[in-house]
């Protein structure tokens, strides 16, 4: 045997999983969303699909480069709904398609099934005791009617739901086609031979499809309010900018919003929308954040700061050199967090989904297993005659109780079973969840409070802690020096100092770099620059220079006096914070810093308190500093973890829940992304949607400790919202079907005619909706 060398193939890093959002027509309950799921989950590629009924939007994470769109698209068809590939483009041109309307056929079906509707009731009037329309109370034209409502509005219902019991995916059109048919079928029968002495009730097929119709009506608008906040978010962006060729140019050109890169230079007049994230290079004015972050007051903008995509411009003229465009911006981000969450099931809700996947199978044997029952067995002991004998002739009892008074027992078994398809709802569990979401994810976004799901609901209103970071989340993070001691004078020890804080971002270092400006203090050249958890290090001007607490100094084998140490000890039990600076491996001097508390610091942890809730400090800086806050704050002692590395600030979290707390970690998402990442809830405050996005279930836009509360009762608000709308769900066709089953009338002679279990059935579907839309009503301000 001849052996064969072969080269080693060179080892390949698993690819990242893509993404990708569908748009799906067609779904009606939350049957069809389990279908779709288990359909797109079926394709090659597929690692998860998760379906929302509400928004009717279908997210695919798939393997890189191994699905196709067009081969989800057509694996849609084949199932029988329609799909289209989304992208932020055409998401931002046309925001109506974020949220579930009506379908273009649905208006004009709603009318016309209106008009039959009321032509059937007209053939009834003598029921009612009222003259007859002659014309209209021949039966055979109420078999025209009942034709003409299966054949015109009724027809995609009829199309639909044969297509999906033929792939073996019933869903709620299904039942609906099985109780109107039957309905129709059976009154054929009747008329064509009347011999038979049956019933025809040709108005209960027409007035069932009527009710769903409108039913579907309400919802579809009802869930349009639902998704109002996230439609005028993408209503914001304008859809062209003013293209500058040069930063100093003079001529712009108008050009559509998709066409706009990162670098390009922008003009934008008073009153216009600013268009893309970018910096200021040139102008002045006040902008208008509100829109994104809830905050009411404008903000002055000038060269060098930051502006963000759809705030509006309102006093001067600025230059912008765009700086992200597209999906790239912050509208985009916070829109993309949204649908996020608004597609995120919770445990509730995913069980809800798995039971209304043979929800219409157990139905569909239900309704058999009833009409057998009383076909056989029930018409016997309970004649309906003779139940429904003493109940009083009233001129509406035919309409909300069947008269089963020449009824046969076929019919009138065949009635039951009908009621039973007529008035199961699978829609009401599809709905459940999702509206409450986007209608609380809605309030949140109107508010700069981005909360990314049904998890992170389940997990906040568990909470039994809250940890906050203390420097830029506590205190205003715009910290000033107030103290510099040394053995050498001030502007030498501000030159070191200031020089080696250059090279990082801490709002400490910043401080000093700012202050050494104001003193006009000229900053030598640094090399060699190294930043670790507790200090920095630089060579300047071939000096070792080493600034940072006393652990960090320390740890470099730099003594520092006693003396010194308890002067720094003083300036911490004041509310400051003491940094040690040391040139080539000796002590030189102390530069106090501090930052104060926010105004509304205190009383935000007060209500946390009173709430129930534990509040503890989670710092790097210096314990004396960290206990002079809590007791500015009301918090013990014992609440506060000072002097700990920002690596270790997830294991403090950990020991917490592993003694059984359920923590919220309150941070700026940066520098405090692992605790927050390993919290049961992060919230990552005043950091935009950069890292926070990454490790935050909690983003909010603004730097107010007060939007703390507001998200947690938010949370709890819409959580609530969500259990209330399951509990009514799952019990309305836990006592709904028993009815329409006929339990009722062997004690009292009730029954539900189709057409009243019809409309039963579409207002539970509306009134879920509607309870979603009343947490609009949820007052978050409690401070």
């Amino acid at each position: 045997m001849q052996l064969t060398s072969k080269a080693p193939e060179k080892a390949t890093l698993p690819s990242t999983p893509e993404t990708l959002t569908l748009e799906v027509s067609g779904m009606k309950c939350a049957g069809c969303v389990r279908a779709v799921e288990q359909h797109l989950s079926a394709n090659t590629g597929v690692l998860s699909a998760n379906v929302n009924l509400a928004t009717e939007l279908a997210t695919v994470t798939h393997k890189a480069g191994a699905v196709q769109p067009q081969q989800l698209l057509e694996s849609l068809e084949e199932l029988g709904f329609t799909g289209r590939l989304r992208s932020w483009s055409e998401q931002a041109n046309a925001p109506a398609s974020v949220t579930l309307v009506e379908s273009p056929g649905e208006g004009p079906a709603i009318g016309i099934a209106a008009a039959l509707v009321l032509l059937a009731g007209l053939g009834h009037l003598g029921k009612m005791g009222l003259p007859d329309v002659p014309l209209l109370s021949n039966m055979w034209v109420h078999w025209l009617l009942a034709t003409l409502a299966l054949v015109g509005p009724g027809r995609e219902i009829f199309i639909n739901g044969a297509r999906s019991l033929w792939h073996n995916a019933p869903n709620m059109n299904t039942l609906v086609a099985l109780g109107t048919g039957s309905a129709y079928w059976a009154s054929t029968v009747a008329l064509l031979f009347p011999r038979l002495d049956w019933e025809c009730f040709f108005e209960e097929p027409v007035m069932l499809l009527g009710f769903i119709l409108l039913g579907r009506t309400l919802e579809a608008r009802a869930r349009g309010k639902a998704s109002a906040a996230i439609k005028a978010l993408l209503n914001l962006q304008p859809p062209t900018a003013q293209v500058l060729s040069s930063a100093s140019g003079a001529d712009p050109q108008e050009r559509p919003i998709e066409q706009v890169s990162p670098g390009d230079y922008l003009r934008v007049l008073p009153g216009e929308k600013i268009p893309v994230d970018g910096l200021v290079i040139a102008g002045e004015s006040t902008v208008d954040e509100s829109m994104l972050t809830g905050e009411p007051l404008p903000v002055t903008k000038r060269d060098g700061d930051t502006v963000t995509g759809a705030s509006l411009n309102q006093t001067g003229m600025l230059t912008l050199q765009a700086t992200r465009t597209g999906q790239d911006t912050t509208l985009a981000q916070i829109v993309a967090l949204v649908e996020q969450a608004q597609s995120s099931k919770s445990k509730a809700q995913q069980l809800a989904d798995q039971v209304a996947g043979y929800f219409t199978y157990g139905v569909m044997a239900l309704a058999t297993l009833t009409f057998s029952f009383w076909f056989l067995l029930g018409s016997r002991i309970w004649p309906p005659m003779g139940a429904m004998a003493t109940l009083p002739a009233h001129a509406m009892h035919d309409h909300l109780m069947q008269s089963v008074a020449t009824t046969s027992p076929l019919l009138f078994s065949l009635k039951i079973a009908i009621a039973i398809l007529s008035i199961a709802c699978p829609c009401a569990l599809g709905l459940a969840t999702p509206t409450a979401i986007i209608v609380g994810m809605g309030i949140g976004a109107e508010r700069g409070i981005l909360i990314r799901g049904s998890e992170a609901l389940e997990r906040i209103h568990r909470l039994t802690t809250v940890v906050f970071d203390k420097t830029g989340t506590l205190t205003q993070g715009q910290a000033v020096v107030t103290d510099v001691l040394g053995q050498d004078n001030e502007q030498t020890i501000l030159r070191w100092a200031a020089a080696v804080e250059q090279g990082t971002t801490h709002p400490l270092a910043r401080a000093i770099v700012r202050y050494a400006a104001q003193q006009q203090i000229e900053l030598p050249t640094v090399e060699q620059f190294q930043v670790a958890p507790g200090g920095v290090q630089a060579l300047v001007e071939g000096q070792s220079v080493s600034l940072g607490n006393l652990a960090w100094l320390e740890q470099h084998q730099i003594c520092v006096g006693q003396a010194w140490q308890e002067q720094a000890t003083t300036l911490a039990q004041a509310g400051k914070t003491p940094i040690y600076l040391a040139v080539a491996g000796q002590f030189l001097g102390l530069i106090a810093v501090f930052d104060s508390l926010k105004p509304e610091a205190k009383a935000v942890v007060e209500q946390l308190q009173c709430s129930g809730l534990q509040v503890r400090i989670l710092t790097g800086d210096r314990l004396e500093t960290a206990l002079a806050i809590a007791q500015q704050l009301g918090i013990s002692p014992s609440q506060v973890n000072a002097e700990v590395r920002p690596a270790d600030k997830a294991e403090v979290i950990r020991e917490l829940q592993q003694q059984g707390e359920r923590v919220a970690m309150v941070g700026d998402g940066i520098n405090d992304a692992p605790a927050l990442a390993q919290a049961d809830a992060g919230i990552a405050l005043g950091s935009g949607t950069d890292v926070a996005v990454e490790t935050g279930q909690i983003v909010l836009m603004r730097d107010d400790l007060r939007d703390v509360i507001r998200a947690l009762h938010l949370s709890q608000a819409t959580f609530d919202k969500i259990r209330a709308n399951l509990f009514w769900a799952f019990g309305y066709n836990l006592l709904s079907i028993p009815v329409a089953a006929g339990v009722l009338y062997p004690a009292f002679g009730v029954l539900l005619s189709p057409s009243v279990a019809g409309l039963l059935m579409a207002f539970s579907s509306v009134s879920v909706v509607t309870s979603s839309l009343l947490l609009r009503r949820t007052q978050l301000d409690g401070i």
